[in-house]
């Protein structure tokens, strides 16, 4: 409570006090103004920060959906985030991860749509000392399966805790005296820094 009510995330949220030219960069849209919300909460010392872009489950209608409100907004609002953290020396100290549960088929569907799949998918890093241009992993020409350097998902939970302090080999117990792993054994994708 005291976090939210603090005078600096009061300040945080008021982002009606950004420039125009700012707010605009971002986009006048909700992951646009979400991302800057998320940079302005940053700059206030939170430490963790969610900006939510749904509407991704695309069963139809996915070219449709992704050309007209999902792909542009979002690369806008990302673009802009990482340019105004590293302008204002944030991007150092700060992970910028953009990334979904899962990937979608690489055919389309009779509603012209794509459906899940597990077997691939894709994440961007940024920041933190991430090294910047470089892409981890490859598919096959469809996207359809991994062709080289596959990443888990225990190893993207062991990158994000191993950025964010926190140790993954810690074991938990649950009540029943379950042990119950952080990172279920992953290892950080060392090419991620």
């Amino acid at each position: 409570y005291d976090m939210i009510a603090s005078p600096a995330a009061k300040k945080a949220f008021q982002i009606q006090e950004e420039p125009a030219a700012v707010r605009d960069a971002y986009g006048r849209h909700a992951v646009g103004q979400g991302c800057l919300l998320a940079r302005r909460l940053v700059e206030a010392g939170v430490r963790f920060v969610t900006v939510n872009h749904g509407g991704w489950d695309t069963h139809s209608d996915n070219d449709k959906a992704c050309k007209g409100w999902l792909v542009p907004p979002l690369d806008q609002a990302l673009a802009a985030l990482l340019d105004d953290l590293h302008r204002r020396g944030l991007l150092e100290s700060t992970l910028v991860v953009c990334m979904g549960e899962f990937g979608r088929t690489p055919q389309v569907n009779a509603l012209a749509g794509r459906d899940h799949w597990p077997q691939t998918g894709s994440a961007l890093f940024a920041g933190a000392g991430v090294p910047p241009g470089q892409v981890v992993g490859k598919t096959d020409a469809k996207g359809a399966e991994p062709t080289e350097r596959p990443v888990s998902p225990r190893e993207i939970a062991a990158t994000l805790f191993a950025k964010l302090g926190i140790d993954g080999e810690k074991v938990y117990d649950t009540p029943q005296g379950r042990p119950t792993p952080i990172a279920d054994h992953g290892t950080p994708v060392k090419e991620l820094g």
